[in-house]
């Protein structure tokens, strides 16, 4: 097959019937192959799948065939597929009496049990990219762990436009599909382009607009609920690999991408990005970042890794196949990137996620623009998270000390308190918040905050609440009031607790 030679997507749901009827399925992967095998794939390795696909069934035949890249008997491909469609159609090939994948086709379960197909570029589904040197430039990638944590964090609710930038293999605009009127993908590289619609197709969504170009270029002045990227954000001294390498300086296609998304946001629309940022001598990285955040927007920005820029330059390296290069030829290559890093004065690189919010109080010059460092554990999907970490921010910014005494909240599910010193001890030295849910915070709180919380049902106002204890603990109700509302701020904005809104919490 030549590199511009895809399969036809005409005549796809024949061959989704075939591939869910044999249980070509996420589930169906998983049964057939066991736990271990299966997580083997994510780390590139193909020897256990390969040994619990020895039998005969459809199934088998079609992992060889479309996730391992392994040829298969013509009438094991028969029994499996509608064969001479596939052969029409480009998706498989003949050599003799063998059969080959064209492309990658991976099974991936939708976020309600969807039965969904990635289609990628010969043995870019496996793994990720995990040294796919060997491929020529262009190359378009399957499901990777960048992909499905974009998806995860992305705020799914009903909206009429969505824009997948810089598509790939469509992983992005098959989610959009589910929940957008109308998508609209572009990419700079055409080929991506292809493989999304045969993405789309294949899974039994609704056809995307797919415009070739960069950044925002292919969509001019238009405007959109939600906006989503994995965009090329590595940090890279050249332009390469053209999914990874932005082909701009340093971290300026990260930064262009989020400044440019504001105009291209409609009221209360969404844009959310994964990025990669430098970390300049004698410069705040959030100080830089909150730089790129448009007029008119507020902003969450987290940063789950930090590598130094040996690290980072090393995982690239690995990434494109360099370590099994000439090691002289490695050498060089590693020498580049520390001379681009070291001619921008970078000493690490930050990898994190950007949400954007077009809100009519970022407008009128007062947004809010959260810059913080998060690399533990959270609960995927966190989409409902982060639109509720927005709906905090207005209610903050809406409700003054005197408001927030007045108001009702309620204790967060999974919220639990854990109180530590040393045994024996009487009192506590501090006690602790815990969620389980979302971000899986955790702060610590005085006995004033772990009282506050524990009684908030919602039926009392956080004032009279606070009477009671300052009742108990025979404190001045008065300096009680002006001291703890600051508390009470922090708890809500991290989400310990939920302001109720006619009897409901804030959601």
């Amino acid at each position: 097959m030549s590199k511009t030679s895809l399969p036809a997507s005409a005549r796809t749901p024949r061959l989704r019937e075939a591939l869910i009827a044999a249980a070509f399925t996420a589930d169906g992967l998983l049964e057939r192959l066991g736990a271990p095998a299966y997580a083997a794939l994510a780390r590139s390795e193909t020897v256990p799948a390969l040994r619990a696909t020895r039998g005969e069934s459809p199934l088998d035949t079609l992992v060889r065939l479309f996730l391992l890249q392994r040829p298969v008997p013509v009438a094991r491909a028969a029994a499996a597929l509608p064969l001479e469609e596939c052969l029409e159609d480009g998706w498989v090939v003949r050599e003799g009496d063998l059969i080959g994948a064209t492309v990658d086709v991976r099974p991936y379960g939708g976020p309600e049990g969807q039965d969904w197909f990635i289609v990628s570029d010969l043995g870019c589904a496996v793994g990720g990219a995990g040294g796919i040197g060997s491929h020529e430039e262009g190359v378009v990638l399957g499901v990777g762990g960048a992909s499905t944590t974009l998806a995860g964090i992305t705020v799914r609710r009903p909206v009429a436009s969505a824009l997948d930038l810089g598509t790939g293999s469509g992983i992005q605009a098959l989610h959009a599909a589910q929940h957008a009127t109308r998508v609209t993908a572009t990419d700079v590289n055409p080929r991506a382009l292809d493989f999304t619609r045969l993405t789309l197709a294949l899974s039994g969504a609704a056809p995307a607009d797919l415009r070739e170009g960069s950044l925002f270029e292919p969509v001019g002045s238009r405007t959109y609920d939600l906006i989503v990227s994995n965009p090329p954000f590595v940090i890279s001294p050249g332009a390469r690999l053209t999914y990874r390498d932005g082909g701009m300086g340093g971290d300026d296609l990260c930064r262009t991408l989020v400044q440019q998304a504001g105009d291209r946001l409609n009221e209360g629309g969404y844009a959310q990005f994964l990025a990669n940022w430098q970390h300049v001598e004698g410069e705040d990285w959030q100080d830089r970042v909150r730089a790129w955040v448009p007029p008119g927007c507020d902003a969450w920005i987290v940063q789950r890794e930090v590598q130094d820029i040996t690290q980072y330059a090393e995982l690239w390296l690995r990434d494109s196949g360099d370590h099994r290069t000439d090691p002289a030829v490695y050498a060089q290559r590693y020498e580049a990137w520390l001379d681009e890093f070291e001619a921008r004065s970078t000493k690490a690189v930050g990898f994190g996620w950007i949400t954007l919010r077009k809100s009519v109080a970022a407008a009128a010059g007062h947004p809010s623009v959260v810059a913080e460092e998060w690399p533990h554990a959270v609960e995927q999907p966190l989409g409902p998270a982060v639109e509720a970490h927005f709906l905090r921010q207005d209610y903050l910014r809406e409700h003054d000390d005197a408001a927030l005494l007045a108001a009702h909240f309620t204790l967060a599910e999974e919220v639990v308190q854990e109180q530590v010193g040393l045994p024996g001890a009487e009192d506590p030295e501090h006690v602790v918040l815990r969620q389980n849910r979302g971000m899986r915070r955790a702060t610590k709180v005085d006995a004033v905050g772990a009282g506050f919380a524990g009684v908030c049902d919602g039926s009392l106002p956080a004032g009279r609440i606070l009477d009671a204890i300052a009742q108990l603990m025979a404190e001045d109700p008065v300096l009680l009031r002006d001291r703890t509302p600051q508390a009470i701020r922090l708890l809500v904005e991290e989400g310990f607790l939920e302001p109720l809104r006619g009897g409901a919490p804030l959601r």
